[in-house]
């Protein structure tokens, strides 16, 4: 466990950042194996069937990891203010509320499955592939939750590094399922979804594992298993709202998902393949982010607004210089690194075009979400959880207008600009509510009865 209410804010920020980083990396890599396995072994219709309910993925295990996360902050401020009793208790209702919403969750994706794949206009020709991935990756829903809880908590009080080495582990291992079943057993795209969830079920029990016996102070014994109505309602303020702002932003990306599948194969292969190379390339904003809303947390515990709010500025400094390089590769490199799911033949041309324009027009704004990231997670750390959902709403909402009014009109190039006015739109909601949030935090904390653990949200 590490203590970030000490010491120079930019080292400790970065120190948390690199292991989450590398573990967001791992992360992207069960996604990309699936995708350039798949791709490599099977085709572009299979890699299409992958790739088709991308955007319904992004909301069921966004809703998963804002949930967790959501859980962690109460956590993490409790950790900074070193009151290790209340920490234990919030624990054990973050895992009970957890284990409820794996139940309701994992239930309800399985039997909704053909109908969520009709609402996003998946073609017929790859229809089956689809609901197989999908299915089964909605079966894992509860081993997703489980390392993402536990990875959140071990997170909150200031340990990115072994979830990093747990999921690097499952990365690799995702790998190897993945050619076993896929390459070996010829199992198909639903061989790639069993890997998947294997890998991520691994991860969860390391975590479990680690926790019960190496860190102690977050063991929490019969004393603190009992339900406490404020405590439940606490975690449930700080969690449902960081999940639901991850699935508003995601129901946006699936109208998009849906008014491009409507466009063909082929831009749906291209999409799949730009959009894998996208999600790696936020890998960094993520982490800093995260790292940014731990730092945040443990320091409103320990009442220390300056470094809440020197915090903040780093990150969004270190994020817009990451958003521009990051930008440029995508500029300049979006072909080749599209090579990674797609081949070079004259036949898979046209998918490869479509997948270099997405990066290419993508890369002028990628810098935007060094604000949108930083902001977004500061202000759920700080504990507006409810006034960060909005910035959610707004993606949504400017991604569906695109996707219903533009791509109409104007098809792929609306596609491939869809995603920037989210971006854009949602930077000039969340950056004057995260600086308001920040004022009203250090009034708070002048008032000498001010409580570690926040009620804001």
């Amino acid at each position: 466990m590490n203590s970030m209410t000490q010491g120079r804010p930019l080292p400790l920020i970065l120190r948390f950042t690199l292991p989450l980083l590398l573990g967001n990396l791992f992360q992207q890599a069960y996604n990309m194996a699936d995708a350039a396995i798949v791709s490599r072994y099977l085709g572009t219709n299979a890699l299409a069937a992958v790739g088709t309910s991308s955007s319904v993925q992004f909301l069921v295990i966004g809703f998963c990891t804002g949930a967790c996360c959501g859980f962690a902050i109460p956590i993490a401020q409790t950790f900074g203010a070193e009151d290790h009793r209340t920490m234990r208790r919030l624990i054990f209702h973050g895992m009970a509320l957890t284990l409820g919403i794996a139940v309701l969750l994992t239930t309800a994706c399985a039997l909704l499955c053909p109908q969520i794949l009709h609402l996003l206009s998946t073609s017929a020709e790859i229809f089956d592939d689809a609901y197989a991935y999908l299915l089964i990756i909605f079966l894992g829903i509860p081993f997703t939750l489980l390392y993402n809880l536990l990875s959140a908590i071990l997170r909150a009080v200031g340990d990115s590094r072994t979830p990093f080495l747990f999921l690097a582990l499952s990365a690799f291992l995702n790998i190897i399922l993945d050619l076993l079943a896929v390459v070996v057993f010829g199992m198909g795209v639903a061989g790639a979804a069993l890997a998947t969830i294997a890998s991520q079920a691994v991860s969860g029990v390391l975590c479990w594992r680690y926790i019960s016996r190496h860190v102690p102070v977050l063991w929490f014994g019969r004393e603190s298993m009992k339900f406490d109505v404020t405590m439940t309602k606490l975690m449930l303020k700080m969690g449902l709202p960081m999940g639901l702002q991850s699935s508003i932003t995601a129901i946006g990306s699936m109208v998009m998902q849906s008014a491009n599948n409507n466009l063909g194969s082929v831009y749906t292969s291209g999409f799949t393949a730009g959009m894998r190379i996208k999600q790696l390339a936020m890998c960094p904003f993520d982490a800093l982010a995260t790292a940014v809303s731990t730092f945040c947390g443990q320091n409103l515990g320990a009442r220390h607004p300056d470094r809440i709010r020197q915090g903040i500025r780093l990150g969004i400094a270190v994020g817009v210089i990451y958003g521009v390089f990051a930008g440029l590769l995508l500029i300049f490199a979006g072909r080749p690194l599209s090579m990674i799911f797609i081949s070079g033949s004259a036949a898979d041309a046209p998918v490869l075009d479509a997948a270099t324009q997405y990066l290419r027009a993508m890369g002028f704004f990628y810098w935007v979400l060094g604000i949108l990231s930083v902001a977004r997670m500061a202000t759920q750390g700080l504990g507006f959880a409810g006034l960060a959902i909005f910035s959610g709403v707004v993606e949504m909402a400017a991604r569906m207008i695109v996707s219903l009014v533009f791509v109409p009109v104007f098809g792929y190039d609306a596609i491939c600009f869809t995603d920037q006015s989210a971006w854009v739109s949602a930077s000039l909601y969340i950056a004057p509510v995260c600086a308001w949030c920040v004022r009203k935090i250090t009034r708070r904390l002048a008032q000498p009865d001010a409580t570690a653990v926040s009620e804001q949200a």
